[in-house]
């Protein structure tokens, strides 16, 4: 009897967790994170993108297989089939708590029949690897470049007293200060806005180039410096409509272009690397 009334109560406690789940399924997303050993084989803690490499070759060693097992050229086909086993298993050195994810005997069986030359078989197993790689890509490949193919802005220093976050706000404010004082018809506040924008703005691009080495673009831009000016001729002397629209060209220029390529990217990584609490997870 008692054992019946324990069974009873777990399964009431599993169907009491159950509905909340279901019922909160709208305010939670699971998803599944990378082993935090995979962070060594990224940039910063290795000098080159070793695991980004490796995935590289096994994409193109997976094509090269398929085509000459298509074309039934045997030489090629195990030439290359012998590189891919080879970069495939190294997926397990480099990550041994992805062992298990991965599906030797597949690979075995594509090399036996590699070496058999036994182009429908190869084609075969080929197609069962591809879903096996395509099956932990789904759970993983996202994630993982947001985790370490992301900048991380937090640790970014303007100077030793003004952080990369803070000074963003900075210009953020100034923006909408400009269009807040030029809408209520307050020219000289608006004049000076604008020109804290444009020196905030340099400071910016100074710190822009440190990460963008190889492809050194000047910010702001001749483009952006033209903006600024038209803007600061509407603002002297034109139309509301004139200044809306300058104001809303630099705010492309200056702002949405970068923020569409980093500030995403740098949210949502945000996100993935705050640890959460127990309190948090009560709350959902």
């Amino acid at each position: 009897m008692r054992w019946r009334h324990f069974i009873i109560l777990q399964v009431i406690i599993l169907l009491v967790v159950a509905g909340l789940v279901y019922k909160h399924q709208d305010k939670a997303k699971l998803i599944k994170t990378p082993p935090v050993e995979l962070a060594k084989w990224y940039k910063p803690e290795n000098k080159r993108q070793v695991w980004l490499h490796n995935m590289f070759k096994l994409r193109r060693e997976m094509q090269a297989v398929e085509f000459y097992a298509q074309q039934q050229d045997a030489e090629h086909m195990q030439m290359w089939t012998k590189q891919l086993a080879e970069h495939y298993l190294k997926i397990a050195d480099m990550v041994p708590a992805w062992q298990k994810k991965l599906t030797i005997n597949t690979m075995e069986d594509l090399k036996f029949a590699s070496e058999q030359q036994d182009f429908s078989s190869v084609l075969i197993k080929h197609k069962a690897l591809q879903q096996s790689c395509d099956s932990c890509h789904d759970d993983y490949q996202a994630i993982t470049a947001l985790t370490y193919r992301t900048p991380d802005f937090s640790n970014i220093q303007i100077t030793p007293e003004l952080s990369f976050v803070d000074h963003m706000d900075t210009l953020t404010r100034q923006v909408n200060q400009i269009k807040i004082s030029a809408q209520d018809g307050n020219k000289s506040l608006a004049l000076s806005s604008l020109a804290g924008l444009n020196d905030e703005m340099i400071t910016l691009g100074e710190t822009c180039v440190d990460c963008h080495k190889k492809d050194r673009k000047p910010y702001p831009s001749e483009v952006m410096k033209q903006t600024l000016n038209s803007l600061k001729t509407s603002l002297e002397s034109g139309t509301a409509k004139q200044q809306g629209r300058d104001l809303g060209t630099l705010a492309v220029l200056a702002c949405a272009r970068c923020h569409g390529t980093h500030r995403i990217a740098y949210g949502a990584k945000k996100h993935l690397a705050k640890d959460v609490s127990f309190s948090d997870l009560i709350k959902h």
